[in-house]
């Protein structure tokens, strides 16, 4: 493990992600409203939710989504591409980072619904980044990408489904 990647990963108390990476929430709003889309019996959502999330090494974000937007922030380390695939099967790609001159950017929106994942350009290397969700983040409007099932959907992005899936 990149030493200074275990170093954040103790300062700021993170936990394994299911999807990959390490996180910890540091937000989440007491004010709640009524979101369209939501699971029967469950619409409230907090405003807003943040999480420290960490990625090192060969270790990646597998294709998910949610019911609300993320917004990627980039805090330090080397560059994550995030990779997205939009409702009409459009291939997205961002980077992460803090190199303006590399076309790196130190903020990056993902939409509800797309489909997204995230490893770092250099495996030698880790990124700490934040992410908010809004509105706020639940479980229950997480899901995991099967890789059959995106393969299905997606077949002209086989490959990149095929690299950042677990299954």
């Amino acid at each position: 493990m990149h030493a200074d990647a275990a170093r954040w990963i103790e300062h700021l108390r993170l936990e394994r992600h299911p999807e990959g990476g390490w996180f910890r929430e540091t937000y989440r709003s007491p004010a709640r409203l009524e979101i369209p889309g939501a699971p029967p019996g469950s619409p409230m959502r907090s405003l807003a939710t943040s999480i420290y999330f960490l990625l090192e090494g060969t270790d990646f974000s597998a294709f998910h989504r949610l019911l609300s937007d993320e917004v990627w922030h980039f805090h330090a380390g080397g560059a994550v591409l995030l990779v997205a695939i939009d409702p009409a099967g459009r291939l997205r790609s961002f980077t992460l980072g803090s190199d303006a001159g590399r076309g790196e950017t130190p903020q990056v929106a993902i939409r509800a619904g797309w489909w997204y994942a995230a490893r770092l350009e250099d495996t030698d290397s880790y990124a700490l980044t934040g992410c908010a969700v809004s509105p706020g983040f639940e479980y229950q409007d997480w899901e995991l990408g099967s890789r059959e099932e995106l393969q299905s959907a997606f077949p002209q992005h086989g490959r990149v489904i095929q690299e950042l899936t677990r299954g």
